[in-house]
């Protein structure tokens, strides 16, 4: 398919254009995050858009046929069918990568892949960034996408990192039900997790969790005695992987699993994300799996 050889972590990591970067995964290989009506009424204008057969004649934009003697159709900012907003996790933690991209990479790609899904399908989109404090707020609409790209494009990873706080502030800022997408490497207690995301799920919003680990953390390869440094805090301590390998997997094991049947019982979606995989795979797997779990409801 064309721009697939765009979809492997290795390439994407040479693209430094997050918006070509979403359009290549996205028109690539995904079908959709949900079904979008297409209708609605405001007075709040967004775009104009080729009229298609079926289309309410009473929306052609007659100044436009005008000039260019094509027909088109008004949208309007109403016309959108849910608000999505990403709140990605750009804490210190989020910058380790063994291979060509780190956490805070693969995260950015896969928060600008859904928040251009989503607005082709006529979505309102925004996004929130965060450490321990939120540090960008870009809200809903349907004509911030471009801001949302820039945004997340000129992001680094900053501060040591938590959930509780900036969670409960987004809780505070999205009025309106919304699907929230948390993409975060999720390096705190389970129990802090779940209480970060009620309050989100007690105001009605459709919450999902994008778990982005890099496969060290997961398998923990390491070889030989070396001083291992705590990117959040800074603090080093020697190690022997070898003798401490096997008990690393099984908390880590437990951690994912634990994150995922809590969340599960709370109604919230949950996705481990390697950060070796290609981003297609991820978000085609995740979204298969989500519109499958709609249907069967």
């Amino acid at each position: 398919m064309t721009g697939t050889r765009f979809l492997d972590p290795t390439v994407l990591a040479r693209i430094d254009n997050l918006e070509l970067a979403a359009r290549t995964v996205v028109d690539g290989f995904i079908s959709g995050l949900h079904h979008s009506p297409y209708l609605g009424v405001s007075t709040d204008f967004a775009e104009h858009r080729p009229y298609m057969p079926g289309d309410d004649i009473r929306r052609v934009d007659w100044r436009v046929f005008g000039r260019t003697d094509r027909f088109y159709v008004k949208e309007f900012e109403a016309d959108t069918n849910a608000n999505l907003l990403v709140a990605l996790d750009v804490s210190r933690s989020m910058d380790y990568g063994s291979g060509t991209l780190t956490k805070l990479d693969y995260g950015r790609i896969l928060a600008a892949s859904l928040l251009y899904l989503s607005r082709r399908q006529r979505d309102r989109v925004g996004l929130v960034t965060f450490d321990a404090t939120l540090l960008d707020i870009v809200p809903p609409s349907a004509k911030h996408l471009e801001l949302c790209l820039h945004t997340l494009d000129r992001r680094a990873a900053g501060r040591r990192g938590e959930l509780a706080g900036p969670l409960e502030k987004v809780a505070e800022i999205s009025r309106r039900r919304s699907i929230i997408v948390l993409v975060s490497d999720l390096y705190d207690e389970p129990t802090v997790v779940f209480r970060a995301l009620a309050r989100l799920r007690d105001r009605g919003h459709d919450v999902i969790v994008l778990h982005v680990l890099d496969p060290d953390e997961l398998e923990f390869p390491f070889d030989g005695a070396a001083p291992f440094e705590d990117l959040e805090t800074g603090e080093r301590a020697p190690v022997v992987p070898a003798k401490m390998r096997d008990e690393y997997r099984a908390l880590i094991r437990e951690h994912c699993d634990t994150l995922a049947r809590g969340l599960g019982q709370r109604r919230v979606d949950y996705y481990l994300a390697q950060t070796s995989k290609p981003v297609d795979f991820a978000l085609f797997e995740y979204l298969t799996r989500r519109e499958w779990l709609r249907l069967a409801k």
